[in-house]
């Protein structure tokens, strides 16, 4: 695994479309396997379609010119959680989907307590959804995200989640020390708000960068 440094990064003072967490709906449940999902229905993402999202997590490295400056791309998608993301392996073309790994580190909502630093290989990656597996360390499978893509006339239904813990009797067993340790559900709350942030951040700063980019393809 690359060494990365984990310290937070200064808050960019950019405007971004904070959305607040009463703008989508949201949830914890526990499933019948004893793992704990935590999920979100977002407010459509205007102006942001299916395609515009898979190109998107095949280009999260790199910069992004925005309100005429030049930034990380990452750290523009929240300007005050985010600090690297990167692919640790991408497929042997060189391209990025099922098969390819992240590296993700951030700290939700700038808590060095919620620090998440972990390689996730990406399962699916199309205009229907996204679905990767995070592993601390890099081998330990902790937690599963799919992420759920809707045209619609004005832009995107985005739907996702947060499933923590492993398939297995053991979990059901272990989940009440495991959450005492890793994952609480205030930790989960932090992630959903989060998670609402960066994705209405999308309407701030996709559109535009996925046709600068894709300008003789579109």
């Amino acid at each position: 695994m690359k060494k990365v440094k984990l310290g937070l990064l200064p808050k960019l003072e950019i405007r971004w479309n904070r959305k607040s967490v009463d703008s989508a709906e949201s949830g914890r449940e526990i499933l019948a396997d004893g793992r704990v999902k935590y999920w979100i229905k977002h407010d459509t993402i205007r102006g942001v379609y299916p395609k515009m999202l898979v190109w998107w997590f095949q280009h999260l490295e790199g910069d992004i010119e925005y309100e005429g400056k030049i930034y990380n791309r990452y750290h523009v998608w929240h300007p005050e959680d985010h600090v690297h993301v990167s692919y640790e392996k991408r497929k042997p073309d060189g391209s990025v989907g099922p098969g390819a790994e992240l590296r993700i580190v951030e700290y939700l909502g700038r808590n060095k307590n919620y620090l998440v630093n972990v390689v996730s290989p990406i399962e699916k990656l199309d205009e229907e959804g996204f679905i990767h597996n995070p592993k601390l360390n890099g081998f330990l499978p902790i937690a599963r995200m799919e992420y759920s893509f809707k045209e619609c006339p004005e832009g995107t239904r985005y739907e996702n989640c947060l499933i923590v813990g492993w398939k297995g009797i053991s979990f059901k067993f272990l989940r009440p020390i495991f959450e005492f340790l890793f994952f609480d559900k205030n930790h989960g709350f932090f992630w959903i708000k989060h998670n609402i942030e960066e994705v209405g951040q999308f309407e701030s700063f996709l559109p535009d960068l996925y046709k600068k980019e894709n300008e003789n393809t579109i």
